[in-house]
């Protein structure tokens, strides 16, 4: 049994759609954001770092999203291609460059004030960081568009889950910073969201977390259960 610590709308968002995806049993666990119990010490025997998530593993505990993604794909066999398979070393380019390129730029949009150093550097850090989001991000269409066999609407990825992940958050946050982005000016991108959106897992992960119905190409902000979304 997989034991995943989440936060609603978090990046523990993918891994549990990754796991409704493998169709693997798994329970949850809230890390309550509210109460800053990702800096507590129990959280922090699991990752020591206290971001969100941690996945409890029959190897141990594991940190991080892409690893979790590459773990999981490897240890059930799905949604990446295999050590061997020819098109492996271009799956993890682009998962290696989700996870370390455009996720970590993504975070630093969201949290400007924590890395711009001055007051006055806020506002051109920023424009810095969306130019930087924008470039990635056209790369990933030029990349979605060719349809790789692993990155399809209709064929589920851990690669394609995480980037649907991504840009949900770009349309949501930070709230009354978001009119930059526009998914539907990357269309293959925009197929891929509207696709993945109607399977059954993303349809079980929103009503777990109270995401709305169009989970990845319009949505709203969460509405969950229990904990909070920031």
């Amino acid at each position: 049994m997989y034991i995943l610590h989440y936060a609603p709308d978090n990046a523990s968002l993918i891994v549990r759609l990754a796991l409704e995806e493998f169709g693997q049993p798994f329970e949850t666990r809230l890390v309550d954001r509210g109460i800053r119990a990702q800096d507590g010490a129990a959280y922090r025997r699991l990752h020591p770092n206290g971001l969100i998530p941690a996945l409890e593993t029959p190897d141990g505990p594991i940190f991080e999203t892409g690893a979790i993604l590459l773990w999981l794909s490897e240890r059930h066999g799905a949604m990446a291609p295999q050590p061997g398979a020819p098109d492996r070393a271009a799956f993890l380019k682009w998962l290696f460059f989700t996870s370390n390129t455009l996720h970590a730029d993504i975070r630093l949009h969201f949290y400007p004030e924590s890395h711009a150093g001055a007051p006055d550097c806020i506002q051109p850090f920023a424009a810095a960081t969306r130019a930087r989001i924008a470039g990635h991000l056209a790369l990933v269409e030029a990349l979605a568009a060719g349809r790789p066999t692993w990155l399809r609407p209709e064929v589920p990825s851990v690669l394609g889950l995480y980037l649907c992940g991504l840009l949900r958050w770009l349309a949501l946050y930070p709230r009354g910073g978001t009119g930059w982005f526009d998914l539907a000016a990357y269309p293959a991108l925009h197929a891929l969201a509207s696709g993945l959106e109607t399977r059954p897992a993303a349809r079980k992960a929103a009503l777990a977390e109270g995401l709305g119905e169009t989970v990845f190409s319009n949505p709203s902000l969460a509405c969950p259960p229990e904990g909070s979304a920031t």
